[in-house]
């Protein structure tokens, strides 16, 4: 297992990322790496930290402006080869259908419930793959 996994925030607003770190925390899961956050307020930031690699996870807020965390992904999804994997934080659950549109990964509420979180960049971290250059 590697050392530590890289999660890229991105939101206009400070307090969501912050929300995003405290709910998380250090470590989402006992069998997961350590988590280092990558926080973005832009979507050139977001576009310029992908292109530059080393991103385990991204957790993107739905309700950011002017670009929509959902929107981003399904660019992400898109633009980007071997995207990681995208959790996007939504406003409501009927907004469930919009996370499927962007082809995110998973789905969690705004306000962030910390369980749900926690459990939610496990999976996607169990789920992600190292690339093997060996192989």
């Amino acid at each position: 297992m590697q050392q530590t996994a890289t999660v890229l925030v991105y939101s206009d607003d400070a307090n969501t990322r912050e929300q995003v770190r405290l709910a998380a925390g250090r470590r989402p899961a006992p069998d997961v790496p350590r988590m280092e956050y990558l926080e973005c307020a832009t979507l050139p930031a977001v576009l310029s930290a992908l292109d530059k690699g080393g991103v385990d996870v991204c957790v993107l807020d739905g309700e950011a402006v002017p670009a929509g965390g959902m929107g981003v992904c399904r660019q992400l999804k898109d633009e980007i080869f071997h995207c990681p994997p995208v959790l996007v934080l939504i406003g409501r659950p009927q907004d469930a259908w919009l996370a499927t549109w962007s082809r995110a990964d998973a789905a969690v509420t705004h306000p962030v419930d910390p369980m749900a979180l926690a459990e939610a960049l496990a999976g996607l971290l169990r789920e992600r793959r190292p690339v093997n250059s060996g192989s």
